[in-house]
């Protein structure tokens, strides 16, 4: 089925056989999103350390801030290994393919 499928009838209302696209795009606009604010933050915390003018306690904070944003982003890289790993242990190899039509 394709996305112009998905929509029937003579006002192009969706049904129920558009939730998987929906599902598809909010789940990338928010793997988007994410990464998109851990590199924020990850400039934000190098501003922040060129800022603090040696103060000890502003130079932690961007520590804390860069090492909480590279975790998130390493995080985000990791949901793409995990999928690949319960991929292979179920052996259901449709699951790495971005999508619910590739099954």
């Amino acid at each position: 089925m394709t996305l112009k499928e998905c929509f029937t009838g003579v006002d192009k209302v969706g049904t129920l056989n558009c939730i998987p696209y929906l599902f598809e795009n909010v789940v990338t606009a928010a793997f988007l999103f994410a990464g998109i604010i851990a590199l924020i933050f990850i400039i934000l915390s190098g501003i922040k350390f060129l800022m603090s003018g040696g103060d000890p306690k502003q130079l932690e904070g961007a520590k804390n801030t860069l090492t909480y944003a590279i975790l998130g982003f390493i995080l985000i890289l990791l949901s793409f290994a995990i999928l690949n790993f319960i991929s292979g242990i179920t052996g259901v190899p449709c699951i790495k393919e971005f999508g619910f039509g590739n099954c």
